[in-house]
Formats: C-alpha cells, structure tokens, sequence
C-alpha cells in the first residue's frame, strides 16, 4: 500500500511517501521553489517524492492531508465571535482566503495534483486526520518502541496547541489537549516577535540569546515574575492559559499589544536591524528559562497518565533543543524520540502514517534493533555524478576527482585541519530543519576565530549566534555530558567541565560581543556562551561518509568533533541540488566544495557571469 502525505498552506510545506508502512521519501517544498518555509502547495515535493520511488499518483492508494480544514475555520469563526468587535480587520482579511480557497481543500488537492500528472482520483482515498494526531503519528510510528507516552506541542493546528497522548502498537489515543487560545508555542513567539526576530522562523535565534542573559540580575528575576504575574497562568501539569489582553494574536495581526508589553518591560519592541541589548538578552533568557519548565511539567504530567517509561515528541517547540536537553538530562523518561522534522514538515509524514496504521488498522512490527526508522532523516533527493558534470560543464569549474571515499575524506580532513571551510554535499539531502551531514559546512572546532568567521563572511547572520558540533558516536561521552545518541542535533548539553576554560568575574559586565570572542573552552567554535552545545552523534549506520571524514579527522587531530552548519546563507533554505551547491560555495568564502567524490578548490573556479551573481540577501 503507498500513501502519500501531505501538510501546506501554513509553513513549511512537505510531502511524504510510505509503503507499506516504510518511509521511502520525504521532502519539503522550499528546497524547490528556494522560497524560505514555503507554505505552497508542494507540488515540487510530491514530484521528487514519486521520481525517487518510481512511482505515478495511480499507484498511489490514498492521500492524507495533516489538518482538518473545517475545523480550523471553526475555530476561527468561534474566536471572532468571541472577541467581537474586536478582530474586525483580520476578519475581512482571512475571510476570503477560506471562502475561496481553504474551506473547498479537497478539489483544491485534486486540482493541484493533476498539474503533476494526469490521474484517476475516483480510486484514492482523501483522508484528514487532526493536525496534533499528525504531530503524534510523526513521533511515535518510526519511534522503534512499542509503548510510549506522545507530547505534541506548537502554535495550533485546528483548537489544540498541545496534547498528551499514548501510544500503544497501532493505536494513538489522546489524553489530554490544550486548546486555542491558550498556546505554549505562540507564547514563546511572541517574545520572539518582541525581541525583534521572525514568527515562525526565528524562534532558534530567541533560544541561542538567551544564555547571553544572567540569571543572576535583578533584572531577570524581576522579567519572570511579570510573565508569570502578568501574561500566563502555568499549572503544575503544563498547561498554560494567557492573558489575552496582553496578545493579539487571536484577532489582529500582531502577536502582542506592543505598547501593553513596552510598559509591563519597560523598553519597546526591538525592530529587525536594531542592536542587541541587555534587556533583550534577559527577556530571552527569561522565557526560555520558562518554556524549559513548562515542557518539564509538561513531560511530568504525560508520565504520570501513560506510567510509560519511553517518551516520543513533535511540533515546534520538540525543536527547542534546550529545553530537550533539560527533559532529557532529568530523568522523568528512560528513552526520548524527537521527530527530526518536528515541524509542520513532518506532518505530512504523520499524516501518511495515520492514515496507515489508524484508518487501515496496518500492523505494526518494531525492528529487531529497536531503531528509529527515519534512515538518519536522509529522505530527500539524491544526485548523480552526471549531475555533477551538468554543473561542471554550465560553470566551467575546475576540481579534483577521487576514486573512492577513503581518500576523499582524507583529502578533505587535511583541508579542514589547515583551516579551510569545506562545503559537504552527499547522498541524500536531509528531511527537517537541520543539516546532518549530507548538505552541510564544515569547519574545525578547535579555531577560536572560526565562530566569526563563518557567521559573518559564510553565513551573513548575527555573530552572537552558535555553531552545533557533529561527533562521532563512540567518542561523544569524552567532550560532552550526553549519555546516550544524539542523532538529529536536537538535545543541548554542557561541554565537558575538563574542557572549560574559567570566566572572569566581572564577565557578566561585559558587552556581547566581548562575551562572544572570550574562549571558552579547547572546542571555542562550538562552545556556546554557556558552555553548551547542541550535539549531534554520527554513526556508521546512517551516515557513512561523514563518518568516515570524522574518523579521518580523529586520525589526524586526535579530535573526534567538526563544526556542522546547514549549507545555506541567511533568508535561504539549505541548498537542493549540486549547482546550488556550487552557487552557494562560490557565493561565499568557503574554501571547498566536496560533492560526492569531486572535490573543488575556490582558487581554481573561474569568476562567475552577471546572471549568476547572488541575489540580495534576505532575513531570516
């Protein structure tokens, strides 16, 4: 039986693809259009979906959108009812959209599809399980156990915004939800929209400020008491309820009242392009601080109603590494699941996953090794080495061609060894948010000048932001305080202590960007302002060539560790394909591009025509 899946029209658009209850393929649409979090119908995804497979739409036997629409847009109408007059203008906005397009979902799919290809629709089935079900279905199913307790937290999806629920074999059952408007996600961005970064998409950057903050200010202290004062309820079982005269986002266009916040805090809204502060810095810290004992109570209450000692999670806020790390480290499940794609991407996987294992009641067998199923989240597109030469040939580019892997990685851990900035394109590009080793950069975490380097002149972003480690597996328990794997890059922990280097006193004195260039540790490029990092372990059964780099680079250096960014510049997603690859390298200063078993070297490569210089940079 193939199912495909499918979430869009919000953000982060996706197809997937199981059969037989094995997931084939998954991808997500802005890797195609180049549109950061497109929310489009992701015909692009579907496509590439179907060409991995070798499949047409008639061979596929049902398709399952992530929400209900009729429901969402009940809870829409309820809320303006509620709050009416107010809402009035966001009203007339959305109205038109579900008029014409949201409420008549089902020809709309049907349509978009046959703009693919030509099929015979009267023999799929059009399911539409719940967007929260979606979440869980995501988490559990390729989870590897066999009973676990499911927490789904987000903004919403139709009224839910968080849920509890068990899974057992084939079954989800839901135990509890929060509803609209009462929302740990939206809480969290709406501080994100406070501190001057994008709903949707920055809320990673609200998390990386936040151990910019200290703790021990009177201003701190004095920020989480008027949250809890103020803005939210927090009940010893996780739910929250907020204040709604404090947000706006049930009925205007805004997620917060900004001059109702400016007097609660003291300071306005931060814009975009404005700098940093303290006060920033400490309301980050303080909502992350609060959001860490939310999922904590959260994580509580869901072991306390399932009495199941292995916990799986999804929605937006699973993405919140830190907190992960502090569910993870406090012992109130044995075994976490985090779905990679945690996302509204990975819902259109949940939902293929519902409707076969929920609606077709399909068995469910747990491998022998009690593995996730997720393949390492390699689940997108991959690329031949004619695809290569296409590049080679249009580009004119000059590189080096090896013929097997070991010398590749060999090759390429003496470049990242001398200092070089590799680009890392290989096999099957990721499914989520992070690269994990088929689409990224990659540099030497021992180079103190490394963090700035490649926040400023590779990546174009803010330099207070952090860089992630990728380690080998084996070797992770030496520099981290991480017992156990640590795959998907979505679990936080410290540096080990015999690695840290003592801050000064007076360190909290300092500016940002004094705090940022102290060396913190013998790993100072991957070294957060707190002496954390958001790990991911390699292993040899997922990702093989990585692997092999990081072994060849523990050969070399006796360390085991490499800075791993997402190969992509600010306001884009992670490059698709190997001229973008190759665009994206020659667009900064990288040093290197490694695709497959072709290695490029920047000083070589002819200068780029006009048609391609880059396009003006946008923010992310």
């Amino acid at each position: 039986m193939n199912i495909l899946g499918i979430s869009a029209f919000y953000h982060d658009s996706a197809a997937a693809l199981l059969a037989d209850g094995k997931i084939i393929a998954a991808m997500q649409e802005e890797r195609f259009t180049r549109k950061k979090n497109d929310a489009s119908f992701p015909a692009h995804a579907i496509r590439g979906c179907l060409q991995f497979a070798n499949l047409t739409l008639d061979d596929i036997d049902a398709i399952a959108f992530y929400d209900k629409p009729f429901l969402k847009f009940e809870r829409l109408l309820e809320t303006y009812q509620t709050f009416a007059p107010k809402g009035l203008i966001s009203f007339l906005t959305s109205m038109p959209v579900w008029l014409k397009q949201k409420l008549f979902l089902k020809k709309i799919i049907i349509n978009e599809l046959k703009q693919i290809q030509d099929f015979d629709n009267s023999r799929i089935k059009l399911l539409f399980p719940e967007h929260h079900l979606s979440h869980a279905a995501s988490a559990f199913y390729p989870s590897g156990f066999e009973r676990a307790a499911i927490i789904t937290i987000d903004g919403v999806g139709e009224w839910a915004t968080a849920s509890i629920c068990k899974g057992d074999g084939n079954k989800i059952s839901v135990i509890k939800e929060l509803h609209f408007p009462h929302s740990i996600g939206l809480l969290y961005s709406a501080f994100t929209y406070y501190c001057g970064f994008k709903v949707n998409s920055g809320e990673y950057k609200l998390m990386g400020l936040a151990p910019y903050g200290n703790s021990n200010s009177d201003q701190y202290r004095k920020m989480v008491d008027i949250i809890k004062t103020n803005l939210i309820d927090m009940k010893s079982d996780g739910s929250v309820f907020l204040n709604q005269k404090y947000f706006d986002y049930a009925t205007g266009l805004r997620m917060v009242n900004d001059h109702k916040w400016k007097l609660l805090f003291g300071f306005k809204r931060r814009e975009e392009n404005e700098p940093l502060t303290n006060d920033h810095c400490n309301l980050a810290l303080a909502i992350q601080t609060i959001l860490e004992e939310i999922v904590l109570n959260f994580a509580g209450e869901a072991s306390r109603e399932t009495g199941f000692e292995n916990l799986c999670m999804a929605g937006g806020v699973a993405l919140n590494a830190v907190a992960n790390g502090k569910l993870h480290s406090s012992g109130i499940f044995r075994n976490i699941f985090i779905q990679p794609a945690a996302g509204d991407a990975g819902g259109a996987l949940g939902a293929a996953y519902a409707a076969h294992y929920i609606f077709y009641e399909e068995q469910r067998k747990i491998n022998e090794q009690n593995t996730d199923e997720m393949k390492g989240s390699f689940l997108g597109p991959e690329y031949s080495n004619n695809d290569v030469i296409k590049l080679v040939k249009k580009f004119k580019a000059k590189y080096s061609f090896y013929d097997n892997l070991d010398l590749v990685t060999q090759k390429t851990a003496g470049l990242i060894a001398d200092g070089n900035i590799i680009g890392w394109f290989q096999g099957r590009a990721e499914f989520g948010p992070r690269a994990l080793g088929a689409r990224s950069i990659l540099a030497d975490p021992r180079n103190s000048d490394m963090q700035k380097k490649l926040n400023l002149s590779i990546k174009f972003r803010e330099g207070f932001r952090p860089f992630a480690p990728s380690v080998l597996a084996d070797d992770a328990h030496e520099y981290f305080d991480l017992d156990g794997p640590s795959p998907y890059m979505l679990l936080v922990k410290k540096i080990k202590s015999s690695l840290q280097y003592k801050i000064p006193e007076d360190y909290f004195n300092w500016t940002m960007d004094e705090k940022l260039n102290f060396k913190r540790s013998d790993l100072p490029a991957i070294t957060h302002i707190d002496y954390s990092a958001r790990i991911q372990t390699v292993n040899k059964e997922t990702n093989y060539p990585f692997r092999q780099l990081l072994c060849a680079f523990k050969k070399l250096t006796s360390c085991p560790v490499l800075i791993n960014t997402s190969f992509n510049v600010r306001g884009e997603p992670i490059v698709n394909t190997p001229e973008e690859a190759y665009l994206c390298f020659m667009h900064t200063n990288m040093d290197y591009l490694v695709i497959g078993n072709f290695i490029f070297d920047k000083m070589e490569q002819p200068l780029l025509q006009d048609n391609n210089k880059r396009k003006e940079l946008e923010s992310d």
